[in-house]
């Protein structure tokens, strides 16, 4: 007995010294919030999580924020977008371009009282449909 457990404790302790010296990857965090982008007063009113990044749909009270922050090639110049349209309004805030590290947005618009579509992502393109009125 005192043989095997001489044997155990002697790979025991291969094992444990082996997985010391591994080194696990380590993934990178973004830097960056949601509420650290759109401001002050700002709070999270829904969410879309994609493939590489979450997608923050965000009110004050009087205007919404939307911005994209990666969760994958932080760091990297990746295409990352963000949109926030305004129903009734022709205008559309969307700044999808392909030279962002870290988010995209911050998009602002004001939205009391009217629907909005909002999306986001990075390597891919989500849109809600109208929601959040009022």
């Amino acid at each position: 007995m005192n043989k095997l457990l001489s044997r155990l404790g002697a790979t025991g302790v291969l094992l444990a010294g082996s997985l010391a010296f591994a080194t696990p990857a380590e993934a990178a965090t973004n830097p960056y919030t949601p509420q650290g982008v759109c401001g002050s007063g700002y709070r999270e009113i829904n969410r879309h999580v994609d493939r590489g990044s979450i997608v923050y749909l965000m009110y004050n009270g009087s205007s919404n924020c939307v911005v994209t922050i990666k969760t994958t090639n932080i760091g990297k110049v990746t295409e990352t977008w963000a949109r926030l349209d305004v129903q009734g309004e022709s205008t559309q805030h969307d700044n999808k371009k392909p030279g962002y590290k870290y988010y995209a947005g911050p998009l602002k618009a004001p939205a009391k009282g009217k629907c909005v579509r909002w999306g986001g992502g990075q390597g891919t393109y989500w849109v809600s449909g109208w929601s959040h009125c009022g």
